[in-house]
């Protein structure tokens, strides 16, 4: 596949004249859907924006490369603008932008394209070929310069792989260069970083980690024989065989624009040492921005996203369990204490409670352990999972492992710094030796004296207060208890009010369906947790009126978990789901009406 083969001539114009970056990226999008490849042309704009907000594609040298991928894209494709007089596009270097290339990629296995588009992205990098693509008279000469060039120029492959031997006394450097969607930057990175250090007369091998896959793999030995690795990424980027060697981390951007910086502060030795299992590997993207409460939420993230699996799992395991019971035992018959135990009743249920609690026991280790991890990174995996069964095991609960994995994560911060002060034979055993023993002491004294008086005490109010309640105020109850749910009007909103959901989220979105009527609420955190302004409000309100409801209504609950797997033994089972349904719907149009839109 030809460059050309991916741009229409009717998707190209040579007159371009947009006053501001909003009017250029509009003038583009509709000069790719003339080329017939967009199937909504609105979805497709979005997902234009929704890319140019999370970093501008405006790359510096008057060039700029936006794109959108997803399901508005039947086949891949290009668009092209000239633009004589520029326009502000909040480049990297602050100057206009007189070239742009827009890219449309679609959802498919199918990546040929791939190799085509970073082709382009690295050929963007040769001031000639620039120059000649804003003199060209007409669309048929802009196109006859692309096809020469692409002629001439090599597969991104063998541009690559064309890097030369290491001569004696050269400096030798290594890169790595990735980007979050992995079609241009990183290969515009890794062209920048190769010209900067063959300009200095550095020997260079870059590997690049974009959407087709992993090209131009470090091998263990060049690492080891390099002077200085640059990993020029804002994706995540496998560091570990990097330790003990000098790194600089960057964002991609960098890559492109300070490349002659990069390589200079490489040649300089001034660089500090990589230790695997520092903070820096626990996040090799060098993104900038986003404050404290952005690295908190990641940081909660990665601890939810790792336990949810073994909530659901173990979730609807015991609810099924619930359920055999309520299909095989007749509840009239049952002493106090045979319904103390029910779930476990039968065999059949009995098995599928034991699996089912075993899974759910991980959740606050889990939680907490991930959390730790992605502050503190393998370290402190083990210090935040023994801070979440300690969690588990008392009275904290939720709240205390929440408190564990931040807690373990800045414990092995703290041990690091301390560490890091010792002979360098005793640092080295400290990850396999330190860490482990005094961060876990550490953890499970702060647990005792400090996480389970306060959470623990916490919880325990707050469960008194709520049985205190059952007698005289049903009706309150209700509502307090039923606002503490309802991922299933997330999945419902996600596909509702699909402009108000990231694509992941809606993605994500209706598998809070299944959590949501097996009353499995964790699902619902990660929404809360991006957005917790509205989606906070919009939940609690229709949850409470659905829990004021199933009091209104007296419905009964032999189960104490399960939702629909369970109605055969709920009372006034239609009065529970119509509650369900009105919460449900309250909640859904709350999302819809306070929830603003993800996308310009």
């Amino acid at each position: 596949m030809r460059i050309t083969d991916l741009l229409d001539i009717r998707s190209v114009s040579l007159d371009g004249a947009p006053k501001t970056k909003q009017e250029a990226l509009d003038e583009m999008v509709a000069l790719m859907v003339k080329s017939g490849k967009i199937n909504d042309a609105e979805e497709y704009r979005k997902q234009v924006y929704a890319r140019e907000e999370e970093s501008t594609t405006g790359i510096g040298e008057g060039i700029a490369i936006p794109h959108g991928r997803g399901e508005s894209v039947d086949r891949p494709g290009l668009a092209a603008m000239l633009i004589k007089d520029g326009v502000d596009f909040d480049s990297l270097d602050d100057e206009p932008v007189t070239l742009i290339f827009l890219i449309a990629a679609p959802n498919t296995k199918d990546n040929v394209h791939l190799d085509v588009l970073s082709k382009l992205s690295m050929m963007l990098m040769d001031e000639e070929f620039t120059a000649s693509l804003r003199q060209a008279a007409s669309l048929e000469e802009f196109l006859a310069i692309i096809d020469k060039a692409d002629d001439e120029k090599k597969s991104v492959d063998e541009r690559l792989a064309d890097m030369g031997e290491a001569q004696d006394g050269q400096v030798k450097i290594l890169a790595v260069t990735s980007c979050p969607t992995g079609i241009a930057h990183t290969y515009m990175a890794a062209e920048g970083i190769e010209k900067a250090a063959k300009t200095k007369g550095c020997f260079i091998k870059v590997e690049t980690r974009g959407s087709g896959g992993a090209k131009n793999v470090l091998t263990e030995k060049e690492i080891m024989e390099a002077d200085c690795i640059i990993v020029a990424a804002d994706a995540q980027v496998p560091m570990d065989r990097f330790d003990g060697k000098k790194v600089i981390v960057r964002q991609v951007s960098d890559g492109i624009n300070k490349a002659d910086e990069l390589v200079e502060l490489a040649v300089s030795g001034n660089v500090p040492v990589f230790k695997s299992g520092s903070a820096q590997a626990a996040s090799s993207s060098a993104k900038s921005g986003g404050g404290v409460g952005h690295k908190i939420y990641t940081q909660l993230m990665n601890g939810v996203s790792h336990m949810l699996p073994f909530v659901v799992g173990g979730g609807i395991l015991i609810a099924i369990s619930f359920l055999i019971d309520g299909l095989c035992v007749d509840m009239n018959v049952l002493s106090a204490a045979e319904r103390a135990n029910f779930g476990t009743i039968t065999p059949a249920a009995a098995m599928f409670k034991w699996i089912g609690d075993t899974a759910f026991g991980f959740m606050l280790p889990v939680l907490a352990g991930f959390i730790a991890m992605a502050i503190g990174d393998r370290p402190a995996l083990a210090v935040g999972f023994v801070g979440g069964m300690l969690a588990a095991g008392g009275t904290s609960g939720f709240l205390g492992a929440l408190a564990a994995g931040f807690a373990a994560g800045y414990i092995i911060l703290a041990l690091r710094k301390v560490c890091d002060k010792l002979p360098q034979a005793i640092e080295k055993i400290a990850p396999v030796l330190l860490y482990p023993v005094l961060g876990i002491l550490i953890m499970g004294l702060l647990m005792a004296f400090v996480v389970e008086p306060v959470m623990g005490g916490l919880n325990t109010a707050l469960n008194n207060g709520l049985t205190s309640m059952g007698g005289s105020s049903k009706l309150i109850l209700g509502m307090i208890l039923g606002g503490m749910t309802h991922p299933c009007a997330i999945a419902l909103a996600s596909l509702l009010f699909k402009n108000k959901f990231t694509k992941e989220e809606r993605e994500s979105g209706p598998t809070n369906f299944i959590m949501g009527l097996a009353f499995i609420t964790e699902g619902a955190i990660p929404f809360a947790a991006a957005d917790p302004l509205h989606v906070l409000p919009s939940c609690i309100i229709g949850s409470a009126a659905a829990g004021a409801l199933s009091m209104l209504f007296g419905c009964t609950l032999m189960a104490p978990h399960g939702g629909i797997f369970v109605v055969p033994v709920m009372g006034n089972a239609l009065l529970y789901l119509a509650a369900l349904v009105v919460g449900t719907v309250i909640s859904t149009l709350l999302l819809g009406i306070l929830k603003k839109n993800v996308n310009v």
